[in-house]
């Protein structure tokens, strides 16, 4: 059995797994790029400290917390739009550390580190960001590879909860003319929904792992491994690798220029972060 050619068992597909856990990659490697090239159409139906900004709403707090598919807690924000956390800065690293790309931000691993938003479980660091909210738009990440993997999972996953949130595609997604055209297209056509349902959602889990396969101060390439099936007495992963890109003093998202897959299946987290 190779790494990229799992086995079945049980009737249960890890290609199936893999797909629900990212949301067919559509979002992920670009809206666009699917949308213009045609597709069946998705239903539209909706079923010291750095100081911390909320929503406009003013609305702060926390309910009590859940679990998700794999039994983690997962924090639930009195805000749908989620809790950026206290941040310390000193605990950022620098790029004379000996762990510059493979430290883990600070705070994932604690309460309120993973929220779930709009039905997908997003992180929050208390040293790399997100630092406040904008028009519901998670914002303010370090200039670091911590910072440019809490964005790449951020942005995603909100982006595959809510495809027709045009606020956030575009705040956070480095885009052209064109493909801003082509988005805009999509959502008069009604073809992104504004909010993914439960069924969907409720695969939006925490990535188990990130790794920074390249770091630039204008460019990150980050890949996030999504816990997937156990095949043969042995544990899967869905890999993701994803572009950011350090514009205007934040991290976004580049999204994928061709059809091209940007997911692999893996069967091992070494040389991988745990978050």
């Amino acid at each position: 059995m190779s790494e990229k050619e799992p086995s079945e068992r049980d009737g249960i597909s890890f290609g199936v797994i893999a797909s629900a856990a990212l949301v067919a990659v559509i979002v992920v490697a670009g809206l666009v790029v699917y949308f213009s090239h045609g597709s069946s159409k998705p239903s539209t139906k909706n079923e010291g400290t750095d100081p911390v900004t909320t929503s406009d709403t003013g609305v702060t707090g926390f309910a009590s917390p859940e679990v998700d598919l794999f039994g983690r807690r997962v924090d639930i924000p009195n805000n749908s739009a989620g809790q950026p956390l206290p941040q310390d800065p000193s605990k950022q690293r620098r790029a004379s550390d000996t762990d510059w790309l493979t430290a883990a931000p600070q705070g994932t691993t604690d309460p309120h580190g993973w929220q779930r938003v709009h039905g997908a479980s997003v992180p929050f660091s208390t040293s790399d960001g997100p630092t406040r909210l904008e028009n519901g738009v998670a914002v303010g990440y370090s200039h670091t590879p911590q910072g440019a993997a809490l964005a790449a999972a951020q942005i995603t996953y909100r982006l595959n909860a809510r495809p027709a949130d045009r606020e956030l595609y575009v705040r956070e997604v480095r885009v052209g003319a064109d493909q801003l055209a082509a988005y805009d297209q999509a959502l008069a056509d009604q073809r992104l929904p504004k909010q993914q349902p439960e069924k969907v959602t409720r695969y939006l889990v925490a990535p188990d792992a990130f790794q920074i396969e390249n770091y630039a101060d204008d460019m990150a390439i980050v890949r996030l491994a999504v816990r997937g099936p156990v095949l043969d007495n042995k544990q899967w992963w869905a890999a993701v690798r994803l572009i950011m890109v350090w514009d205007a003093g934040d991290w976004r998202l580049k999204p994928a220029t061709s059809k091209t897959s940007q997911t692999e299946n893996v069967d091992s987290l070494a040389g991988w972060t745990r978050w």
